[in-house]
């Protein structure tokens, strides 16, 4: 399920980076990518963490891994917010943050997008 996440979070974040591009430009497309991959990043990390957790016996153990996957998105989050607004500011940001937001709304909307229909 995360790794189907990952790769809707990464289309909808080439599809904003493809519209930026056509509107404004090779830089705008750029901060839209830099701010889809801060969102990015994050979650594949969290992915890691979580992805060799198996078994149902340990569920302290599993509690504790989930939150310091969490803590460890989030520190990684700030960073790279932190990485970007200091070295390269973006040029567009409007596009930086769509990107971002887009990124951040496919935890809500992947429910309904992965859900596997029966086919006729």
């Amino acid at each position: 399920m995360f790794r189907r996440l990952l790769g809707v979070q990464g289309g909808m974040v080439l599809a904003v980076a493809l519209v930026a591009g056509m509107i404004s430009g090779s830089a705008a497309m750029m901060s839209a990518l830099t701010g889809g991959l801060i969102c990015l990043l994050p979650q594949a990390y969290f992915v890691w963490r979580l992805v060799g957790i198996h078994g149902g016996r340990q569920a302290r153990q599993h509690v504790v891994n989930f939150y310091r996957a969490e803590a460890g998105k989030f520190g990684l989050t700030v960073a790279l917010f932190v990485m970007v607004f200091v070295t390269v500011p973006p040029s567009n940001p409007i596009f930086f943050f769509s990107a971002y937001v887009a990124a951040q709304l496919m935890h809500w909307l992947a429910p309904w997008l992965l859900l596997e229909r029966p086919t006729p």
